[in-house]
Parts: structure tokens; C-alpha cells; sequence
């Protein structure tokens, strides 16, 4: 591995000015690396973090990808990481004008990465440094307490999928000063009527007080009557701050409850445990927003090299290379799910519809479909408008919000079904639905989405135990995990484990295949093409519990919803 030459350099250096006069916003600093296939098969399992630390996992994952790439010769144009500064990788064997096109790309990668809303809690530290930190503590870790380091590595992994991270871009994105109206919020609905317990005519004579003041003052009308508030009430400010930071506490994800709460993990010899732990929940966390905008990332920055590549002048001669290469990433597959080619073109979708004003209160008040077709305001701000979308959408609100019947219709999109076709006994694939909001459920059905899992606080501590509830979303947990999983909490809260969970307790019998279609003597009967009846599902309540690394289940109650 090794840094990007001058010539390369020079060339991404030109890219940027490019990028920026476009609109993109991105540091200055980038760091650029020239890599061989075999560091990308190494680096892969890190998440292309070299600094990372070691597992035995990686190394597994390491064996499998020198594998595969036997069979499969085959790595990415490029991958880029989200730290500070970003670091990019190369294949060391590309022409230059794929490098332009690359660099776009990338480009594309890192002005998401430092302006999408939901990577802030990323923006201000450099998580390579913070990994190697990482690294060096674990392998001093290993050299001192051997093979029980990675066992608290892997039950710690088996449940980084619960970290809070909603909760902490929640913390981060309050605004850091104290906003006027929340002041006074608590001032009149809390503090007069709670804390001072003060009359109906007093309270009135407060809010006469304000508005006078605002009459007065205008808009130091505020600040001047909480000057007089403060006089009169010397400890407000300190209730209010309080009442502030008990609304900002949050109920503590599954690991960080662990660390602040076990006993076995704060005794003296086994404290160091929380330092891995925590090495672990801090990794998963950087990792979350990656995980949620896949779809959203890879379209912003496929749409990036595409535009800017086209107008670039260094495509000349080479606009069969680049239409092979492009067509390559961001083809639409009939079949699965190619994140590049559908966020991509849901960009472009999205941009002509802002330019042509279909996302206003005119065009949704439209009911004539001919009125709605020929829509077309020419707003000239379609660009403004997906850079806003690049800020504050994440996948799931990206797909909810896009995927209309409109973009359906264009793209010629469908939900594919699969089918045993007994007479020639082959799987057959078919168009199952061609409506927006199957498409929908479609994507969202492949998306990242963990379970729900919190720690009761009520219900733990009785006999030493942890209770944990899993809330219900329409999706039971995957069993084969229930009992590995539980073991490693166990092990790490040092007494008995309860998991309350839901599960399927009884479905009605598959319609039989209807068999009343063709048939031909001496050949099997062919099912007709009718589809089968959906299930109904009986969901219950149930409950399992680890203790002394024996798994028990034991059903709370049946549920009503299907």
C-alpha cells in the first residue's frame, strides 16, 4: 500500500475544484492510497479499516476472500472511509481517465459522509487514530489475559447490533443553546404551577408582566422580564437546568447498561472487560449511519460521477470505456437489488420532479391525471432540492418518501415472485406486482433493521436478574441466535438472563395448490397461476431465561395481533 503519485494526485486535486463548483462540500484534506488486490481482500474484513482491531474472525473472513478471489477474480474500483481526514483506495493497475471517474465518485462518498445528518456524531474525531488506540489497548489486553479477551470480543459482537443510536444523534443534534420559548415553557406550565405552587391571580400576573415587557422591549422583551424572574427567584435557573438534563438522559442501550450496572463486570479483575466492551459499542456505533443510507450513499455518489464525468472534457475518446464501466455499476437488475442503480436514479427522478414543482401543495391538490402528467412550474431548483434530501434522509425515509407509482412506471420495476414449476420441475421467476407501494415494502424487507431490545429496569434485580424485552415490530427474533447470544449476556452480567419476546404460536395450513388447471395424460397436473392465500399468524408472548448456561422458554400469553 502505498500513497497516490503526484501525476494521480494532481489529477484529484483538479476533481475537487470541479466537484465544488457543482456544489459539493468536502475538507480540503484527503488521503489517497494505491492498493493491490491482495490488500483489498486483507483490508475488507475491517471495513477497510487498517488500523481496526485484530479478531480471529477477520482472519476467517480474510481466508475466505483469498477464496473467492480464485474463483471470482474481481475487487472494487475504490473504497473510501468516513474519518478525518477520508482515506481512499485505488486499484493499482487504472488507466487516468477511470481515475477521473473514480475520484468523482469518491468525491460523491465523502460529501455525504460530511454533510448527511445522520454521520454527525462521526464529524469531529478521526476514527482511524481512535482505532489504532483501539488496537494497541486489545492487544495489550490479549497479552496479558489470553483467549478470555476474544470470548468478551464475541459476546460483546453478538449484541453490538442494540447500540443507542438514535439516542445519541438525538443528544447531539439538540440545540446547544437555550432556546427562549422552552424557557419560558417551563417557566409558566412547570416551575409557577409546580415548583411554586402559586395562585390563579398570581400566575395571571406573571403572564400580564410578560407581555408587557415584550411591549416594551420587543425582542429583549424576553430576556428583560427573566432579568426580574431570576431576581425573584434566584434558583430557577438551576431547576430548569436540572429538569433540562434529566430530559436528556436517555434509557441506556443493552451494552452500555451492562457496563454501568454488572457487578461481575466493575470487580476490580474483571473491569478491563468494559474497556473491550466498550471498544466494541463505539465501533458499532461509527458503523450505524454507513448501514442505514447504503441505498442513498452509493446512488449520491454514482450520481456525482456520472454528471460531472460527462461534462468533463478528459472523457474524449474514451466514452465507450466509460459507458462499459458505467453500465457495469448502475445497470438495473430484473431480478435483486443493486443499491448504485436504484439510489441513482431515484436522484435523477427526484431532481426533474423538484424542477418541475410536483413536490408542492399545487400539484397534490391536482386529482385530473392528464393536469398532473403535464405538471411542469419549471422551478429551477431541483439541484437545491436533492442536496437537501442528501442532508437530512436516511434509506427507509428516502424509499418511503420517492418511490412513487411514477417512478415505478418509468423504470419498469416490479416485484418479482418465485414459483415450482412441477411439470418441468424448475423455479420459475414472475412479475408478482408492479405497484409502488409493493416495490416499497420490497426494499424495506431488505433493509437493516435490528430488533428492538431493552433492559427492563423495573423487572431487573429481582434474584440477580436481567430482564431484557424485545419489542415486538412484526418479526420474531431468529431462534438458532436466542441461546448463544443469551449465554454471552450472561457471562457478562454474571447471573441470570430473561429474555420476553414474541413468537408465532400457530399458522392456519397453506392453501392447497389448486390442481383444477391443465392437465394432460400421462403428464402431472399443473397448478394454476392463482396465488396463495396469505397466512394468518398467531403471535404469544414468551419467555426465556439463562441460567447457569441452561436455556429454558415458557410461554406469558397468547396475542391479538396478526
Amino acid at each position: 500500500m502505498e500513497l497516490l503519485d503526484q501525476h494521480a494526485k494532481k489529477i484529484m486535486e483538479g476533481c475537487k475544484r470541479r466537484a465544488r463548483d457543482a456544489g459539493l462540500r468536502f475538507q480540503d484534506e484527503s488521503l489517497e492510497y494505491i492498493v493491490t488486490n491482495r490488500d483489498l481482500i486483507e483490508l475488507s474484513p475491517k471495513v477497510m479499516i487498517p488500523t481496526l482491531y485484530d479478531y480471529w474472525v477477520h482472519d476467517v473472513e480474510v481466508l475466505k476472500g483469498k477464496g473467492q478471489y480464485e474463483l471470482y477474480p474481481g475487487n472494487p474500483y475504490e473504497t473510501v472511509i468516513n474519518t478525518r481526514p477520508p482515506i481512499s483506495f485505488y486499484n493499482d493497475n487504472n488507466p487516468d481517465w477511470l481515475n477521473v471517474m473514480i475520484f468523482y465518485h469518491v468525491l460523491g462518498h465523502i460529501d455525504f459522509f460530511q454533510n448527511n445528518t445522520y454521520f454527525r456524531h462521526t464529524w469531529d474525531y478521526d476514527f482511524t487514530g481512535q482505532a489504532l488506540s483501539d488496537k494497541r489497548l486489545i492487544a495489550k489486553l490479549r497479552s496479558e489475559k489470553g483467549r478470555e479477551v476474544d470470548y468478551v470480543i464475541e459476546f460483546a459482537r453478538s449484541i453490538d447490533n442494540l447500540v443507542g443510536y438514535y439516542e445519541k444523534l438525538s443528544d447531539l443534534n439538540r440545540p446547544r443553546f437555550l432556546n427562549g420559548s422552552r424557557r419560558m415553557d417551563f417557566y409558566f406550565d412547570v416551575f409557577l404551577q409546580v415548583h411554586r405552587k402559586v395562585s390563579i391571580g398570581e400566575y395571571v400576573k406573571e403572564i400580564e408582566r410578560y407581555n408587557q415587557c415584550v411591549a416594551q422591549y420587543g425582542e429583549l422583551g424576553e430576556e428583560s422580564f427573566f432579568a426580574e424572574v431570576e431576581k425573584s427567584f434566584p434558583e430557577f435557573r438551576a431547576v430548569l437546568q436540572r429538569s433540562l438534563e434529566k430530559k436528556k438522559r436517555h434509557r441506556p442501550d443493552l451494552m452500555q447498561f451492562l457496563m454501568d450496572h454488572s457487578e461481575f463486570l466493575n470487580k476490580g479483575e474483571h473491569k478491563w472487560m468494559k474497556s473491550v466492551i466498550h471498544v466494541v459499542r463505539n465501533t458499532s456505533l461509527f458503523f450505524q449511519p454507513q448501514i442505514r443510507t447504503k441505498i442513498m450513499n452509493e446512488g449520491w455518489a454514482s450520481y456525482w460521477h456520472e454528471t460531472l464525468f460527462m461534462q468533463d472534457d478528459r472523457i474524449r475518446g474514451h466514452e465507450v470505456d466509460f459507458a462499459r464501466v458505467n453500465a457495469g455499476v448502475t445497470s438495473m437488475p430484473r431480478v435483486g437489488l443493486n443499491p448504485y442503480a436504484l439510489g441513482m436514479r431515484l436522484i435523477y427522478h427526484i431532481e426533474e420532479m423538484a424542477e418541475r414543482g410536483v413536490y408542492s401543495f399545487d400539484f397534490d391538490r391536482l386529482s385530473d391525471a392528464r393536469e398532473r402528467e403535464h405538471f411542469d412550474r419549471k422551478t429551477g431548483r431541483g439541484r437545491d432540492f436533492i442536496f437537501r434530501v442528501r442532508e437530512d434522509f436516511n434509506d427507509f425515509l428516502f424509499i418511503n418518501e420517492f418511490v412513487d407509482q411514477a417512478f415505478i412506471n418509468r423504470h419498469d420495476l416490479f416485484v418479482a415472485g418465485k414459483r415450482l414449476n412441477r411439470s418441468r420441475m424448475v423455479w420459475e421467476y414472475y412479475v408478482k406486482s408492479r405497484k409502488a407501494e409493493d416495490y416499497r415494502q420490497m426494499l424495506f424487507d431488505s433493509m437493516y433493521h435490528p430488533p428492538r431490545v431493552m433492559v427492563s429496569p423495573e423487572k431487573t434485580g429481582v434474584n440477580g436478574t436481567l430482564y431484557m424485552v424485545h419489542r415486538f415490530e412484526g418479526k420474531p427474533l431468529v431462534k438458532d441466535f436466542i441461546a448463544n447470544t443469551m449465554m454471552g449476556v450472561e457471562y457478562l452480567w454474571g447471573g441470570p438472563v430473561k429474555l420476553e419476546t414474541s413468537e408465532i404460536a400457530a399458522s392456519e395450513s397453506p392453501s392447497r395448490p389448486d390442481l383444477s388447471g391443465i392437465y394432460s395424460m400421462g403428464v402431472p397436473p399443473v397448478p394454476t397461476r392463482k396465488e396463495p392465500e396469505k397466512k394468518k399468524l398467531q403471535w404469544q408472548r414468551v419467555l426465556y431465561t439463562m441460567e447457569n448456561r441452561r436455556l429454558t422458554r415458557r410461554i406469558l400469553y397468547a396475542m391479538d395481533r396478526q
